[in-house]
């Protein structure tokens, strides 16, 4: 049963985080799911890529409502994005699981990194 909580309340939190800063969850749900579920890397990333489908749903619905959505933009980076989702997928399933969760984590260092320099600049409207 704790489990079950566990995987409502990482929904929940990654529906917040995504509606408020539009990132999909996949930085909250692969570690869950990798150190809270017990799941190996890749099927953690591949339930975690199934699980962001309903919060990408709700929240284009959402925004598109206020006029937010760049259509074209988002049509080209979702037709290239299949490209890349083929090579990744064949760089995860061939790279060892030590391998994938350090890149994994440098991935996430990197975009704390990110967050952390621009949030100190103020912005130029």
């Amino acid at each position: 049963m704790t489990t079950y909580a566990l995987i409502v309340a990482l929904g929940l939190l990654a529906g917040v985080v995504a509606g408020m800063f539009g990132v999909g969850g996949g930085i909250l749900f692969v570690p869950t799911l990798v150190f809270g579920y017990g799941l190996a890397q890749v099927p953690a990333e591949a339930t975690s890529l199934v699980a962001i489908l309903p919060t990408v749903a709700a929240g284009t619905w959402r925004q598109s409502r206020y006029g937010n959505v760049r259509w074209q933009a988002a049509a080209i980076i979702g037709v290239t994005a299949i490209v890349g989702i083929e090579v990744g997928v064949r760089v995860a399933t061939a790279l060892p699981e030590h391998a994938l969760k350090r890149l994994f984590g440098v991935l996430v260092l990197l975009v704390a990194a990110q967050l952390a320099w621009r949030a100190r600049k103020p912005e130029v409207a």
